[in-house]
């Protein structure tokens, strides 16, 4: 090979290495941005922060280790079966994306291509509720690193009939708040058995790992992190009667700090009455004719069917097991089983990832038809779950060391044209939600990027997005302070930041 040739062929190397590796700005971001922050970001659940360069490219092994197990993003239902509103997971190609920037060398690429890091609210996504119901006082955490679920009693205090057309839980310490799933009574019985159980323990509310300790089948809603709220297609909704209670199970994860929380319910409402109230089917043992009986050493698995009399409206799905929990496998099926309705897979069942699956739209089942809902269990050595070591025979009941086997159907009355119903679409307040902006509107739900502040014109976060919704108050005290300095959002001042300092400005902000 001559000169040239060998010349050409080194040249070529690196500029189609660079071309085809992909970028955190440009590649990444997107992903991370979509499917992860919501849960990794300041005041999130989440371990560790996901927002800058710096700190995704620190802990990048880890995130491709992670992805390929698939212990995250943490999402059970299997996407390829059914989907659901809110659903969280990577395609083939983007955790190809993933591994290939860490194997790459994490290039940061050009911060002119981040998309912009998504605004994440801490009191309504969707708008102003007419009603707020909270905790009737905090419920302190302790720092012995143990799992804790917490059942509150909240009285709705309605004095009259409410109709409510979405829900939206707002956990106050996201720091220690893991999932909740919420039961509705107005049954006086119900309710004055819960009022036992809590009077009973010292601390607000009382626990209860699996069941709600009283007989109570009426499921209302139900939170996991990064879920979007619960909201009804138009003339859809649930009912609130004077008297009635809410029942909320929090499940608080461990810490080593002692923490409180007072989580609230966002209720929104109609003054127009709607007659399609959507009611809750239970499936249980109750639907199946075999003992609920789990033998040790044993994987063993339950069907339950019911029938379908008339056409029904499904809008969601609640199934339930505790820790012995391997599978889930719900379906209906036709009279001459020749059509198959999925409804959801939950190929590996994880007891700490439940929640309320709401399909993306409404799901007709046509009278005549069975649902099917098959329930697996791993009583052996071999679950590292397993509450007991040796097994040990397991059945029915409240206690973490028993187990349970339900799936909530949330459903009305089919109209034709149900399968094509949207979700309520609320009319959200936009406008500028940095206090320190000139232009602040204290009625702002969602940030527009309208805000100017003092001495530096800086529209929509400096005309970057990069900060949106990131350490505002970091942002908006620079703001405030004359000019900004931290452009990128990784709490530092850099030469990068510098450089979109200079390229924005020259050599002065005024």
């Amino acid at each position: 090979m001559n000169r040239l040739g060998l010349l050409i062929l080194i040249t070529a190397i690196p500029f189609d290495f660079v071309a085809q590796t992909p970028t955190f700005h440009e590649d990444v971001a997107p992903i991370i941005f979509g499917q992860c922050s919501s849960c990794h970001h300041e005041g999130a659940l989440a371990p560790m922060n996901l927002i800058t360069y710096n700190e995704v490219a620190m802990y990048g092994s880890y995130i491709v280790e992670v992805i390929q197990s698939g212990d995250m993003p943490p999402w059970i239902s299997d996407h390829n079966y059914t989907h659901f509103r809110g659903e969280r997971f990577l395609t083939e190609s983007e955790k190809q994306v993933l591994v290939d920037w860490v194997d790459g060398g994490k290039l940061e690429g050009d911060l002119a291509s981040n998309p912009g890091v998504p605004y994440f609210p801490t009191g309504s996504v969707i708008g102003i509720p007419d009603l707020v119901l909270s905790m009737v006082e905090p419920f302190e955490h302790s720092d012995d690193y143990e799992d804790q679920y917490q059942i509150f009693l909240i009285p709705t205090g309605v004095t009259e009939t409410t109709y409510v057309t979405a829900i939206e839980v707002i956990p106050n310490n996201m720091a220690i708040a893991h999932h909740s799933i919420i039961r509705y009574t107005h049954d006086p019985a119900v309710i004055a058995e819960a009022q036992a159980l809590d009077a009973a323990t010292p601390e607000p509310g009382y626990p209860g790992f699996g069941g709600f300790g009283v007989s109570i089948d009426e499921g209302f809603s139900g939170w996991v992190p990064g879920s979007p709220p619960t909201e009804y297609p138009e003339g859809m909704g649930k009912i609130i009667e004077p008297g009635s209670y809410l029942l909320v199970q929090m499940h608080y994860g461990p810490s080593t700090s002692v923490h409180s929380d007072q989580t609230s319910i966002n209720i929104f409402t109609t003054d127009i009455p709607f007659t399609r109230e959507l009611s809750t089917a239970t499936m249980s043992p109750y639907n199946f004719s075999e003992p609920f009986y789990i033998p040790a050493n044993q994987i063993v698995d339950f069907h339950a069917i019911i029938d379908i009399p008339i056409d029904l409206t499904i809008l969601s799905v609640t199934p339930h097991m505790h820790l012995l929990g391997k599978s889930w496998l719900v379906y209906a099926t036709s009279a001459n089983n020749e059509d198959t309705i999925p409804i959801i897979s939950i190929p590996e069942w994880d007891f700490d990832w439940q929640g309320k699956f709401t399909f993306t739209s409404p799901m007709h089942v046509p009278a005549g038809y069975k649902i099917h809902a098959i329930g697996e269990y791993d009583n052996t050595v071999d679950n590292p779950n397993n509450p007991n070591s040796p097994p040990q025979w397991l059945t029915w009941g409240e206690a973490t060391t028993d187990e349970m086997f339900v799936v909530f159907l949330e459903y009305t009355v089919y109209q034709p044209g149900d399968e094509n119903l949207t979700y309520t679409n609320y009319s959200v307040t936009d406008g500028c939600t940095y206090s320190a902006a000139v232009n602040y509107n204290p009625e702002a739900i969602t940030d527009d990027g309208s805000c100017v502040f003092d001495e530096c014109d800086l529209q929509s976060e400096f005309d970057i997005g990069f900060n949106t919704g990131y350490d505002l108050g970091f942002a908006a005290a620079q703001a405030a302070a004359g000019c900004p300095g931290d452009f990128d959002g990784d709490l530092m001042i850099t030469t990068l930041d510098l450089l979109d300092f200079l390229t924005l400005y020259g050599t002065q902000c005024e």
